[in-house]
C-alpha cells in the first residue's frame, strides 16, 4: 500500500471518528438537558449492575441475583419506552462505532479493515485524478465511431476492428491485473488514444485497491536527476515520490521518448525499466516510438528489456482529439 495515500486515508477515519465522538457528546448534552429523567435512568441501570457485580462477589444466593437481574431489565425497558415517546430507537445514547469490525481503528488485529480499505481506495482513485490529463477517463465513455471505419484493402480489417478489440484487451487486464499481470508498451502517433486507455486501466486497477502512480516519462526523469545531483540531501517528499515510482504495483509512464536525451535518462530509463522488472512490478509505457525508433534511440540494454519484456500494442489510425472534443 502507498504510505501516503494510506495516511490520507487513516486521517479521515480519524476524522469520522471524532465528528461521531463530538455527536454523540452533542445529543447527550441535548438530552440530558431537555429530559433529565432519561440519565436518571441510566443511573439507576448502571446502579443495579455495580450492585449485581458487588453481590455476586460476596457470594450472595441466586435469588437475591435474580431479583436485581429483574430489577435492571424493568428499568432497561423503563428507558426504551422513555426514548420510543421521544421518537428516538433504542440505541441513542450508545457511542457505538461506525465500523463494528474494527470499532473504528480502521485495523483488525494487523491487517486493514474493509472500512480503511474504502477510505483508501477513494483516496488513490483522488491521488491518480489529479493526475491525469482529461480527469474523465473511463471504458464506459470509450468510443469506437472515433477511428475509421473503413476495411483495410489487404487485411480487411478497419482502424475501428482493431482499436476496439485493443480496448477490449485493456479492460482484460484491468479486471485480471495481479501478479500474473505483465507490461505494456503502448505505441502510436499522437492523438491515438493510447494515454486514454492508460488511465483507464489506472482508474480501474486503483479501484480494486492496488497501487497506481500515472506521471509523464519527462516528470520522472526530472524528479530522479534532482535526487542525484542533491546527493543524499533531498527531502522527504522527493524521496517518497521515487520509492512510488519504484514500488507501486503499476506505474503508468507517459510519452516516452519526449525527453531530452542524455546518459543520464539513458542510465535512469534501465535502472527504473530492470528494478521494476526485478521485483515483479508491473508497467504501461505509451510512446510515440517505434520498435526500430527504440532501438535506435536507447542503449541495447534498455531497448531490449523493452522488447523483450513488454507487450506491444500498436495504435493505428487519424488523430481523434479533434472528433473527441467536437463530440
Amino acid at each position: 500500500m502507498d504510505g501516503k495515500i494510506l495516511a490520507a486515508a487513516r486521517r479521515r477515519l480519524n476524522e469520522a471518528r471524532a465528528e461521531r465522538e463530538r455527536e454523540f457528546l452533542r445529543r447527550r448534552r441535548e438530552i440530558s438537558a431537555e429530559h433529565p429523567e432519561i440519565f436518571r435512568l441510566r443511573e439507576h441501570i448502571a446502579g443495579t449492575m455495580a450492585r449485581y457485580i458487588k453481590q455476586h462477589l460476596s457470594g450472595a444466593n441466586a435469588q437475591s441475583l435474580g431479583a436485581i437481574i429483574e430489577e435492571n431489565l424493568e428499568l432497561q425497558r423503563g428507558l426504551e419506552e422513555e426514548l420510543r415517546k421521544l421518537g428516538m430507537p433504542p440505541n441513542h445514547l450508545d457511542d457505538a462505532p461506525l465500523c463494528e469490525k474494527c470499532g473504528d481503528s480502521g485495523f483488525v488485529n494487523t491487517r486493514p479493515c474493509e472500512c480503511l480499505m474504502a477510505l483508501y481506495k477513494e483516496e488513490l482513485a483522488k491521488s491518480l485524478s489529479s493526475l491525469l490529463k482529461l480527469g474523465t477517463e473511463s471504458f464506459e465513455s470509450f468510443e469506437p465511431s472515433f477511428y475509421d471505419g473503413e476495411p483495410d484493402a489487404q487485411t480487411g480489417l478497419s482502424v475501428r476492428g482493431y482499436m476496439t478489440a485493443v480496448f477490449e484487451m485493456c479492460g482484460a487486464y484491468a479486471d485480471e491485473f495481479g501478479e500474473q499481470s505483465g507490461n505494456l508498451f503502448f505505441s502510436g502517433e499522437p492523438g491515438l488514444g493510447k494515454t486514454f486507455l492508460a488511465a483507464c486501466i489506472a482508474r480501474v486497477v486503483a479501484a480494486r485497491g492496488f497501487s497506481v502512480v500515472y506521471d509523464t516519462i519527462p516528470a520522472i526523469f526530472a524528479r530522479l536527476e534532482e535526487e542525484k545531483f542533491r546527493r543524499g540531501e533531498a527531502d522527504d517528499a522527493l524521496l517518497a515520490q521515487i520509492r512510488r515510482y519504484r514500488e507501486c504495483d503499476l506505474l503508468i509512464a507517459d510519452d516516452l521518448g519526449t525527453e531530452m536525451q542524455t546518459s543520464f535518462t539513458n542510465a535512469a530509463l534501465y535502472e527504473l525499466v530492470n528494478t521494476r522488472l526485478i521485483t515483479g512490478k508491473k508497467t504501461i509505457i505509451t510512446s510515440n516510438l517505434t520498435a526500430p525508433e527504440l532501438r535506435a534511440r536507447y542503449a541495447p540494454p534498455v531497448a531490449s528489456r523493452l522488447e523483450g519484456e513488454y507487450r506491444f500494442v500498436s495504435f493505428y489510425g487519424n488523430d481523434i482529439r479533434k472528433k473527441r472534443m467536437d463530440s
